[in-house]
C-alpha cells in the first residue's frame, strides 16, 4: 500500500458501495484533509493508517455510500420555515386552526405570524384550504401568512389590508387572487400573486437568517444529504448564504440557482446577470457554496401546469403558461450568453413542449454550449416523443418522485388518474438514455435520501401505488441521488463516487439500503453524514 499521513477518519464497515463501475465492496474507507485517501477489501486494511488523532468508526454491521444530493430543492425556503407555526403536524383544519391560535397567544399583537410550508391541504381530513374567516377566527390581532410550498398563500384580514389587497386589486401577470362564485376574496394567493404580500413582510435578521440556514442544513444531512441544488433563491439572498458559509453554519454544500421568476423584461434579466456577474468577479464560489444559473418556470404545477389536453371537468381550461416563447427564448439567451447555465420548472406535456422549443431555439442560436447548460426541472408529464426531443438536444432532467407522493391526490383532483399515473416515467427516461437526476422539491415533497429511493422503486404515494410500471431499482435510485447528480453539477472528478482523491463526502447506514426490505427504506436514516471529512451529522 502507498504510504500515506495517518487518517483524520477510518471507518470499517460491513460494505463500502463505492459506486465505481465493476469494483467489488470495500470493508475500509480512509478520509483525510477532506479527501478519501484510501480504501480497503479488509476491515482491518486500512489500520496502519491509524495515528493519535484518527477517529476509527467501528461499524461493522453498517454499509457506506457516497453522500447524496437533493438536485431540485429549496433549502432557502426551508430556513425561512424552520421556526413557523408546525402545521404540517395537523390532521385537519380545526387542529390546524387551534396551532395558529396558539401562536398567536404567545405573540406580540400586530406581529406576523407564519406557518411552515410543506404541508398539502388534501392530506387534512377536511381536504381543503382554511379561509380567511377561519383564520380571522384564530386571531384578528395578527397578519398571518399561510403558505403552502413556494406559490400558494392564504391570508387572514390583518394581513390582506397590509398588503394593500382589496376586491378591486388585479393580479399580476401570471398570478392569481382566487375569489369565490359571488366574486369575493377567499385570501388564497397563486403563483406570481404572492410577490404582492412578500413585498411587505417584515424581513428577519441576518442572524435569524443564518440561524435558519444551519437548522435547514442540519435536518437535510440527517437523512443522508450531503449537497443540494437549491433551485429558487432570491438573488439577494446570496449575501445571506455567503454569511452562513462564513460562520460554518451550512452542514450540506450549497449549488444557487437564483431566481429569474421576477425578471420579465431584458433589462431587468440584465439587472440579475449584472449581480450574478460580481459574484463571479469577486470570486466568491467555492467547494462549499457554489452559483450555478438561473431558475425559470414555463408553467405552473399541480393546479396550472399546462397541458395539451384539457383538465378533469375543466373542457375550457388547459392550465398557465407563464412564459410567451418568444420573451423566455430572450431571457434564456440573454442568461447563456454571459456564461450561465439554465433550469427552467416544466409539468405539464404542453409546458415541456414550448420549453424544449425554446432549449431547441437557443441550442440553434448558440452551438457549442457546455452540456448541462440547459436542464428541465421536473419534466413531469413526459411524452414518449418529449422524451426523445429532451435527449436528442442532450437535455438533462431532475425528478422529484416525494413531489409525486405528497401531491398525488391534488393532481388526480385536476388531472384525473391516468395522466397523474403517468408522471415521472423514470424506468423509460433511463432505458431511452437520459441523463436523470433525482430531488425532492421540498417543501411540496419530503427531502431524504432513503425515501426518496422508497418511492422511486416502488412508486408508493398518499393515493396509494401510482404508475408502478415507471418505477427503477435501487441501485439506479442512489445513482440518480449520487454519480448521475454529479455528472449534472460538473463536479464527477470530486463528487458522487468513493474513491482515493474525491471530497470524503459519505454516509453510513445501520442497513445496506441495496439489499435491506424495501418498506425499510422509507424511514431509514443514516448513523452518520461526512461532507468534506468533517462529520454533520451523528445519531
Amino acid at each position: 500500500m502507498t504510504a500515506h499521513p495517518p487518517a483524520d477518519l477510518l471507518i470499517r464497515a460491513g460494505a463500502v458501495h463505492t459506486l465505481v463501475p465493476g469494483e467489488a465492496p470495500q470493508r475500509a474507507v480512509a478520509v483525510t484533509g477532506g479527501r478519501i485517501t484510501a480504501l480497503s477489501p479488509a476491515p482491518d486494511g486500512l489500520d496502519a493508517l491509524i495515528g493519535p488523532a484518527t477517529e476509527v468508526v467501528d461499524a461493522p454491521g453498517s454499509t457506506v455510500l457516497p453522500a447524496f444530493d437533493d438536485t431540485h430543492t429549496h433549502l432557502v425556503l426551508a430556513a425561512q420555515s424552520v421556526h413557523g407555526v408546525p402545521v404540517h403536524r395537523a390532521r385537519d383544519l380545526a387542529g390546524f386552526l387551534a396551532l395558529i391560535r396558539e401562536r398567536a397567544a404567545r405573540t406580540p399583537a400586530g406581529e406576523w405570524i407564519h406557518t411552515t410550508v410543506n404541508w398539502q391541504e388534501v392530506l387534512l381530513a377536511d381536504q381543503r384550504m382554511p379561509t380567511t374567516a377561519e383564520l380571522d377566527g384564530a386571531t384578528a390581532e395578527h397578519p398571518v401568512l399561510v403558505r403552502r410550498g413556494a406559490y400558494n398563500m392564504v391570508l387572514n384580514s390583518a394581513a390582506l389590508r397590509l398588503a394593500g389587497i382589496d376586491e378591486s386589486t388585479e393580479a399580476p401577470p401570471g398570478g392569481v387572487i382566487e375569489r369565490d362564485g359571488q366574486g369575493r376574496l377567499t385570501g388564497r394567493l397563486i403563483n406570481r400573486a404572492v410577490e404582492l404580500v412578500e413585498r411587505v413582510l417584515p424581513r428577519p435578521t441576518a442572524a435569524e437568517r443564518i440561524e435558519g440556514l444551519r437548522a435547514a442544513s442540519a435536518d437535510f444531512a440527517a437523512t443522508g444529504i450531503g449537497t443540494v441544488r437549491d433551485c429558487l433563491v432570491p438573488v439577494e439572498d446570496l449575501d445571506v448564504l455567503d454569511a452562513a458559509r462564513a460562520e460554518g453554519a451550512l452542514a450540506v454544500r450549497v449549488r444557487a440557482l437564483v431566481s429569474g421568476f421576477a425578471a420579465r423584461t431584458p433589462e431587468q434579466v440584465d439587472a440579475l446577470l449584472d449581480r450574478m456577474d460580481a459574484w463571479r468577479a469577486e470570486g466568491r464560489d467555492d467547494d462549499r457554496l457554489r452559483l450555478w444559473g438561473v431558475k425559470f418556470g414555463i408553467d405552473g404545477g399541480f393546479e396550472a401546469g399546462a397541458l395539451e389536453e384539457p383538465y378533469q371537468g375543466q373542457p375550457c381550461y388547459h392550465g398557465r403558461l407563464l412564459w410567451e416563447p418568444a420573451d423566455l427564448l430572450a431571457a434564456v439567451d440573454r442568461v447563456v450568453g454571459r456564461g450561465w447555465r439554465v433550469g427552467v420548472h416544466a409539468w405539464g406535456d404542453r409546458g415541456l413542449r414550448v420549453l424544449l422549443d425554446v432549449f431547441e431555439q437557443v441550442l440553434k442560436g448558440r452551438p457549442g454550449l457546455p452540456p448541462g447548460t440547459l436542464v428541465v426541472e421536473h419534466g413531469g408529464l413526459a411524452r414518449p416523443d418529449q422524451r426523445a426531443r429532451a435527449i436528442a438536444l442532450g437535455i438533462p432532467v431532475t425528478v422529484q418522485h416525494t413531489l409525486l407522493h405528497d401531491g398525488a391526490l391534488t393532481q388526480q383532483r385536476a388531472w384525473g388518474e391516468e395522466r397523474t399515473a403517468a408522471l415521472f416515467p423514470l424506468r423509460e427516461w433511463l432505458d431511452e438514455g437520459a441523463l436523470l437526476t433525482a430531488g425532492s422539491d421540498f417543501p411540496v415533497g419530503p427531502y431524504g435520501a432513503m425515501v426518496s429511493v422508497w418511492g422511486m422503486t416502488t412508486r408508493g404515494t398518499t393515493a396509494g401505488v401510482v404508475g408502478p410500471e415507471h418505477a427503477i431499482e435501487r441501485a439506479e435510485a442512489v445513482a440518480l441521488h449520487t454519480v448521475n447528480a454529479a455528472r449534472l453539477t460538473g463536479e464527477s472528478e470530486l463528487r458522487g463516487l468513493l474513491r482515493p482523491g474525491a471530497f470524503a463526502d459519505l454516509t453510513v447506514w445501520p442497513v445496506d439500503p441495496l439489499d435491506c426490505p424495501v418498506d425499510a427504506l422509507r424511514e431509514l436514516l443514516p448513523t452518520r453524514t461526512v461532507v468534506n471529512g468533517l462529520t454533520v451529522h451523528h445519531s
